[in-house]
């Protein structure tokens, strides 16, 4: 049999999505699983008529770059809300989910050899999207100061990935962080690579700072976003991504290569109802990020330890005194109370004393319940 690529060998599964399976199975099966380890919030958003698109236009393939109609809206809104300028003809493609963008972007720029910076605990798939493209992920441990990044830059180092709001810490990038990132990127030639996926889930007197702020020409910034997850639509897979024309070519034609674009009618129909969809769904994030600040409350009451943020629905709770791996607390979570989290594993190495819990899809009754018996299993296990 012939053998397949030896460097896929070595990547990992998603670590989110391998125990989000596991939890569809039990529920095809079913099992009552209390569900703190997706990576979305359930939104209450109405269906609206399809007939109403362009017939047969929704049929066919679009532009690689994305309809114009929903590029220009998604211009006029990074301009409007985050004071970002964004050319819809040059410097925005309309993408396939943000991973893919996030992905296609790092295909843009990375070289064999060449290394990319990641902050640890760092969503699961930078690391292993960088090794998909032949580069070196540098992982720097969570306990670092943001302000120590600077030293982890060698002449191999090609970028930066940077993720605010972040997942799974939940923190938000000030302002005097962006100015030191910045200042790293022109000092030392480097790309910014910011997954700002969860743009909209602050607390209302929060202000979101986009990487694209200081670098208006995007000269070293690239920015990906997802429509899908600011929407409540995880499973439509509309993302895109921002920068210099210049790079932005670049990554058309990888994306003309693997996607060619994304689904045609539903980037007709998110153009069409981008207003309304947003009206409907923002009341509903700061409902979401409320209901975390709630369980954040909750937490302390119990005296349950959680690194420090106030954005996304996600906690990175710490389980470091319990014995078990962040892998096998959650599976026996998981097998034994039918309650799914992540292990924090998945987030690097220096993270295996939490997991992550994601508040956005369960009541606020079933997610205290998850996370008392998180507690009682620490106790349990403790050393």
């Amino acid at each position: 049999m012939p053998q397949h690529a030896a460097y896929v060998n070595d990547i990992v599964q998603a670590m989110s999505i391998k125990y989000n399976n596991l939890v569809y199975e039990m529920e095809r099966k079913g099992v009552d699983v209390i569900v703190l380890s997706l990576g979305e919030a359930f939104f209450d958003i109405p269906l609206y008529p399809f007939d109403e698109l362009p017939y047969p236009a929704i049929n066919h393939y679009s532009h690689s770059r994305g309809i114009e109609e929903l590029r220009e809206k998604l211009a006029d809104y990074y301009a409007g809300q985050y004071g970002v300028p964004v050319d819809p003809e040059k410097e925005i493609i309309v993408t396939a989910g943000s991973k893919v963008a996030i992905h296609m972007s790092l295909m843009a720029i990375i070289n064999p050899g060449d290394e990319v910076i990641i902050h640890e605990p760092a969503w699961v798939s930078y690391p292993e999207q960088v090794r998909l493209c032949h580069g070196t992920p540098i992982l720097v441990p969570y306990h670092e100061s943001t302000f120590d990044i600077g030293k982890y830059v060698t002449n191999k180092t090609k970028a930066i990935v940077l993720n605010y709001p972040h997942n799974p810490r939940g923190g938000v990038l000030s302002k005097e962080e962006c100015d030191y990132f910045h200042d790293l990127a022109r000092q030392h030639d480097i790309y910014l690579l910011a997954d700002e996926a969860y743009s909209d889930f602050l607390l209302s007197n929060e202000e979101f700072v986009s990487l694209g702020l200081n670098d208006p020409a995007k000269e070293h910034s690239i920015v990906c976003n997802s429509m899908s997850k600011n929407y409540g639509i995880s499973g439509w897979r509309i993302g895109y991504v921002i920068t210099n024309s210049d790079l932005t070519f670049q990554i058309l034609k990888i994306n003309q290569h693997l996607i060619t674009c994304p689904a045609t009618i539903l980037e007709y129909y998110l153009a069409r109802h981008f207003e309304d969809i947003l009206a409907i769904t923002k009341p509903q994030i700061q409902e979401v990020v409320e209901k975390r600040k709630l369980i954040a409350g909750y937490m302390d009451s119990i005296g349950m330890s959680y690194l420090p943020g106030s954005a996304t629905f996600y906690f990175f709770v710490s389980i470091e005194k319990s014995r078990l791996t962040s892998e096998e607390f959650c599976t026996r979570l998981l097998m034994e109370n039918h309650i799914s989290t992540v292990p924090g594993l998945g987030y690097g190495r220096s993270c295996d004393g939490f997991i992550r819990v994601s508040v956005g899809t369960e009541s606020v009754e079933r997610t205290k319940h998850g996370i008392r018996m998180i507690k009682e299993l620490i106790s349990e296990t403790s050393r």
